[in-house]
C-alpha cells in the first residue's frame, strides 16, 4: 500500500470525527444562545411584574389620599381637642366635605350642642414663600362671614396655622373684619357653668394675624383674637339682658408659647373683669364680677352662681 493510500484512509477516518465535533459545537452555542435568551426573558419579565407592582401600589396609595373619606377628618379633629370639638356625620373627602358641627365638654360628656346647619371644608394645596402648603377654606350659612381661610404650613417636627384677619367672599356691603358669629346658646355643650347659666346672645370672633405654631410638642401663638359676647342674658335671672363683653387673646412674645387674656366689659347691668394666660397647660383667669347698685337683688342669685362671694362682688378664678 502506497504512502498515498494510507493518507487518503487517515484521512477519511478522521473527516466524521471533526464534522461531529463542529456539530456539537454548533449544537452547544444555540443552546447557551437559546439558554441567553430565555434568560433575557425572564429577567425582563421579572422586571415589569415589579414595575406593574410599584404601579399598583403608588396608584392605589394615590387614591386612597386623594378619596380620603371625611370620617379620617372628623376622626382626627375629636381625637385633637379631646373630643370637644365633633364632626358629626361628616360627608365627602378629607379634601372637600361638610359635616354638623357640635361642641361637647369632653371624654364622657353628656353635655353636646350642635350648630344648626352644616359646615363646608376645602383643603387645597398651595405654594408660598415659606414653600408648599395647604390652605382650609370653612364655609357655614349659619355662622360664617364669607369664608374664614386658614394656611397650613407643615414642617419637620412643626406645624403653623395662620388665620385670615378678615372674611373672605363677605356679602356686598358687610362688615369683613369679623370672621364668625354663633349663638352663644352653644356655649351649653360645653357643661358647668354654661349648663347652668343656659346663655342667650351671640358671639362673634375677629383676629389680627392670628397665628399657631406647634415645634416638638410646644405650642405657641402670635398675633391676637377678640370674642365678644354680644346682648348676654340668663335664664336664672329676671334681667331680659345683662350685657355685652368681650374677650381678647394675644401672642406673650416675653413669654413663648403662652398668650395673654383678657376679660373687660362693653355695657350692661353685670359687670365683668379679668385677666390671665393660655398655654398648653390651660386658660388660667382671675377676675370679678359685681352689679349695678339698682340691679343688685336681680342679679345677686347669678353672681353666687359663677364665683365666689366677697361682699357685693364676686371672684372668677379659672385653671
Amino acid at each position: 500500500m502506497s504512502r498515498l493510500d494510507v493518507f487518503t484512509r487517515r484521512r477519511s477516518a478522521t473527516q466524521p470525527l471533526a464534522r461531529g465535533s463542529a456539530l456539537n459545537t454548533a449544537g452547544r452555542g444555540s443552546r447557551r444562545t437559546r439558554q441567553a435568551l430565555d434568560n433575557g426573558w425572564a429577567i425582563a419579565a421579572a422586571a415589569s411584574r415589579r414595575w406593574a407592582l410599584f404601579g399598583a401600589l403608588f396608584g392605589g396609595l394615590l387614591a386612597l389620599i386623594v378619596f380620603a373619606p371625611a370620617s379620617w377628618l372628623a376622626q382626627a379633629v375629636s381625637t385633637a381637642t379631646g373630643e370637644r370639638v365633633q364632626l358629626a356625620d361628616a360627608r365627602g373627602t378629607v379634601w372637600s366635605g361638610d359635616a354638623i358641627l357640635v361642641l361637647s365638654a369632653g371624654v364622657g360628656s353628656r353635655d353636646a350642642r350642635a350648630l344648626p346647619g352644616r359646615i363646608d371644608w376645602t383643603l387645597r394645596p398651595q405654594a408660598s414663600l415659606a414653600g408648599l402648603g395647604l390652605q382650609l377654606g370653612l364655609r357655614q350659612d349659619c355662622c360664617i362671614n364669607g369664608q374664614t381661610r386658614i394656611a397650613l404650613q407643615p414642617g419637620w417636627g412643626r406645624l403653623r396655622a395662620s388665620v385670615a384677619s378678615s372674611a373672605v367672599g363677605a356679602a356686598a356691603g358687610a362688615d369683613a373684619s369679623w370672621l364668625g358669629q354663633w349663638p352663644a346658646a352653644l356655649l351649653t355643650g360645653l357643661g358647668t357653668p354654661w349648663n347652668t347659666l343656659q346663655p342667650g346672645g351671640a358671639l362673634r370672633l375677629s383676629t389680627q394675624d392670628l397665628a399657631f405654631e406647634w415645634v416638638a410638642g410646644r405650642f405657641a401663638i402670635t398675633g391676637s383674637a377678640g370674642l365678644e359676647l354680644r346682648d348676654f342674658s340668663s335664664r336664672i335671672t329676671t334681667l331680659p339682658r345683662l350685657g355685652s363683653y368681650r374677650v381678647t387673646i394675644s401672642g406673650d412674645t416675653a413669654q413663648a408659647g403662652t398668650a395673654q387674656v383678657g376679660l373687660s366689659t362693653l355695657d350692661g347691668a353685670l359687670q365683668l373683669s379679668g385677666s390671665g394666660s393660655w398655654s398648653a397647660s390651660g386658660l388660667r383667669l382671675r377676675g370679678e364680677a359685681t352689679a349695678a347698685e339698682a340691679d343688685q337683688p336681680a342679679l345677686d342669685n347669678l353672681l353666687n352662681i359663677i364665683g365666689r362671694r366677697d361682699g357685693a362682688r364676686s371672684v372668677l378664678t379659672i385653671g
